[in-house]
């Protein structure tokens, strides 16, 4: 039926080219103008709630900046130029910040606290890696946790916050030793209890509970078969542990664990996962995000009237994100983005009912008629799954006239693919190619069954969903099937590869952004501080230390370089501690050797993705130079 669905469909586009008006070409625009936004996102309140703190790229870079809220002026309180700066928190009592900042992508992320402009380092430990972890009820303590111990293992420390003086000294107390890989989830308000995740593998969790007065760790989440738990937060009065689960259920729900009686009941579900939820401080306000259909669907609940669902007037249209209540649960901050535009900051007064931006991140060079928006479809793979994904058509095209596509891969395994702004995305189809962004069997977000279905079958039926997308494309009349090509970046980046490798005349070109190539070293050499995840990992891919090392050989690109005639592309940074850059070194020197026509871009200052301005602008340039040489067929490249 969806295959007569279709065709009825072609049929009717072909049929409307003869009678509907031709649509208006779109102005060219470069990778620069598309990059021209100023990416921004946090947004924690100042103690008088008169300012928001967030991270910003204006300068190419992100760096810690203020929001006045009255008027929206900003100011920068940190000025790097190399090393990325997320902004996480003002003190509780004080205008001092919390940011963070690992050394060029190398993720050794530290915590600084920043005081009448000094930056006081609160990690000693040079090699050690920390998280912030918020701040406790009673305002008294900053919670973070470390792996400078154990570099497998992160404990749990807190900080006495003291006032703003001039003493730059912080010193930590450890609040929970973790040796056995059970990582700190949430707090209770009173400090006494501490909910504690396990990673059994990708698709099995438990979680724990640890009564700090008594030194007792507690398993809550006995269960058969896999299930994912995952605490969220406390009830104010410490009696119980509302905690995401897909026990029972494809989706992820909402339950509560009523700590004195065991008791477990369902909170609240959706036909989707849910993503999170929190309480406002005083319990006034409860909110959801739902993972619906690549996109975000936030709820807010008024505890304080029955638990009644809000509706806010005068929101734009978009995806509400990055959802934090004031203190005083007075205002609102948040975010509103869509495929076509990036995300801007506003805010919402709960007394007044204003909703209010308070930035304007797109350039106004760009026409916003001249974007597209991203189309969620799906199509039945080689075994009749069905695999979502989000389709990107060029505007402009004529009758008659086919255009040249990509598949645009997720990184992951079990990434997502969502309907947020991608400078990249709009690059290309501006520039003329269609793309089809593949959740491909694995991604999250469609249930526990879709998510766990390319287990060990990486770079088989993962692959061949992506193989079977253009299938689809084949149905589109305004698509070139001899000039479709395959894009990704990390896991994304090896199915780039895999294709190219294993599939070696489904595609015409390859663009590999930091894609694994050889699955043994990669999964040896993964990173300390990922200990915990590592034997999850290793049950969903294979243990390279075992016989699965002959299925992990067959499958990487690396060891089957003869097997590929299609030109590629590689970026790469040079500090990636994931991907490491031998990994593309030496896929780049083996296909070479084979007469492959390989282009290879290394930015030394870059780790796992690329998070300066000027970088992500010439990767940009690079691809679409190569697509238009090597897919598209030009001679030479248009406006950049």
């Amino acid at each position: 039926m969806k295959k007569i669905l279709t065709w009825l469909v072609a049929l009717a586009i072909m049929a409307g080219c003869a009678t509907e008006k031709p649509e208006t070409p779109p102005k060219l625009y470069s990778i620069a103008q598309f990059m021209d936004i100023v990416q921004i996102n946090g947004g924690a309140f100042s103690p008088d709630e008169t300012k928001l703190l967030i991270s910003s790229k204006e300068t190419g870079i992100f760096n810690a900046v203020e929001v006045d809220i009255a008027t929206g002026t900003q100011t920068a309180l940190t000025n790097s130029t190399d090393n990325a700066i997320s902004a996480y928190s003002y003190f509780p009592k004080d205008n001092r910040v919390l940011y963070g900042s690992d050394n060029g992508g190398n993720e050794i992320t530290h915590l600084f606290a920043l005081a009448n402009g000094v930056s006081t380092d609160l990690i000693t430990d040079s090699t050690a890696k920390a998280q912030f972890y918020g701040w406790s009820y009673n305002q008294k303590l900053m919670y973070y946790a470390s792996n400078s111990r154990d570099k497998r293992f992160f404990d749990l420390y807190s900080i006495q916050v003291g006032e703003a003086t001039e003493d730059k000294v912080y010193p930590a107390t450890m609040a929970y030793k973790n040796d056995k890989g059970l990582n700190p989830s949430t707090i209770s308000n009173d400090d006494r209890y501490i909910a504690l995740s396990e990673e059994i593998t990708t698709n099995n969790s438990n979680m724990y509970l640890l009564d700090t007065q008594s030194g007792k760790t507690q398993l809550l989440s006995q269960h058969e078969g896999d299930a994912q738990f995952n605490p969220q937060y406390f009830s104010l009065d410490g009696s119980k542990l509302i905690y995401l689960t897909d026990e029972g259920s494809e989706f992820m729900y909402l339950a509560t664990y009523d700590i004195t009686t065991g008791t477990k009941s369902k909170l609240e579900e959706a036909p989707w996962d849910i993503m999170y939820s929190y309480l406002s401080r005083n319990g006034k306000y409860r909110v959801v995000a739902i993972n619906n259909d690549a996109r975000t669907e936030i709820k807010i609940y008024d505890e304080s009237n029955g638990g009644k669902l809000l509706n806010i007037d005068g929101l734009p249209a978009g995806d509400i994100t990055g959802v934090n209540i004031s203190d005083s649960e007075k205002l609102m901050s948040f975010y509103v983005s869509s495929s076509k535009s990036p995300s801007n900051l506003f805010v919402y007064n709960f007394d007044t009912k204003e909703v209010k931006q308070l930035t304007n991140t797109m350039t106004a060079e760009i026409d916003a008629n001249d974007l597209v928006a991203g189309e969620v479809i799906r199509y039945k793979s080689f075994d009749g799954l069905e695999i979502p994904a989000l389709l990107y058509k060029p505007k402009g095209i004529k009758a008659g006239e086919k255009v040249p596509a990509l598949l645009w891969i997720h990184g992951g395994p079990g990434g997502q693919t969502r309907l947020g702004y991608s400078a990249t995305i709009q690059h290309l189809v501006n520039h003329g190619y269609a793309i089809l962004a593949v959740n491909n069997r694995g991604s999250s977000g469609y249930g526990k069954t879709f998510f766990a279905a390319d287990d060990r079958k990486h770079g088989n039926e993962d692959l061949r969903d992506c193989v079977e997308a253009k299938k689809y494309l084949a149905a589109l009349p305004y698509i070139d099937m001899d000039k479709v090509g395959i894009m990704g970046g990390s896991y994304g980046g090896y199915m780039t590869m895999a294709a190219l490798t294993f599939t070696p005349e489904e595609f015409k070109v390859g663009v590999n952004l930091f894609g694994v190539t050889n699955w043994l070293r990669t999964l040896k050499s993964i990173p300390p501080w990922w200990e915990s995840f590592r034997k999850a990992l290793y049950v969903e891919l294979g243990d390279p230390f075992t016989a699965d090392s002959v299925a992990l050989y067959d499958k990487s690109p690396l060891f089957h370089t003869d097997k590929i005639t299609k030109p590629f592309i590689v970026l790469q940074g040079s500090n990636d501690p994931r991907v490491l850059q031998v990994e593309s070194d030496e896929i780049v020197a083996n296909a070479r050797k084979n007469g492959v026509a390989v282009e290879y871009v290394i930015f030394p200052d870059e780790g796992h993705g690329f998070v300066k301005k000027e970088n992500n602008i010439k990767a940009s340039e690079e691809i679409l130079k190569f697509l238009d040489k090597y897919l598209k067929g030009e001679s030479e490249t248009p406006v950049q």
